[in-house]
């Protein structure tokens, strides 16, 4: 069994993530940013980072670029997080995509959208690479469909 792709974030990436992540919760987004808790799965404690969340085709999805990394082994346990930016909290389910087509598609907007802040992590798959390349990517990046719940 091979392990997982994962990423680890460079210290500079750790204090950007940092100064992002505390803007996000001031309520200042950075193209579209926003912060992400989700429940540890052996803490059981809020966890916090700043994602890009996407929208294709009128469905929002949250896309792991750095690959298997702790918020999304947290999301595959917890099943939803929630989205802040500022006083702006969205609770959400999450379903996490297979690896096919649609997950493929959905990458290659993402990458068109986000590549110049996280192509380094694609391994040379970019927004324009061919579907068979966008395919192989797919099992290193996970990709989860979010529903915001709905308040009673």
């Amino acid at each position: 069994m091979s392990t997982p792709y994962y990423r680890q974030a460079t210290p500079f990436a750790v204090r950007l993530n940092s100064l992002v992540g505390r803007l996000a919760r001031l309520g200042v987004s950075l193209l579209g940013s926003a912060e992400l808790t989700v429940v540890g799965r052996r803490s059981g404690t809020p966890q916090r980072i700043p994602v890009n969340p996407h929208t294709h085709e009128g469905a929002e999805y949250l896309v792991s670029a750095r690959g298997h990394s702790q918020w999304v082994r947290n999301m595959r346990a917890a099943g939803g997080g929630e989205l802040r930016l500022g006083r702006r909290t969205r609770a959400f389910h999450a379903e996490e995509l297979p690896d096919n087509a649609l997950k493929a598609e959905i990458l290659r907007t993402y990458l068109a959208r986000w590549g110049w802040e996280v192509n380094g992590y694609f391994q040379g798959v970019t927004a324009q690479s061919p579907d068979a390349d966008l395919l192989a990517a797919c099992p290193d990046h996970p990709v989860f469909r979010i529903t915001t719940q709905q308040k009673s």
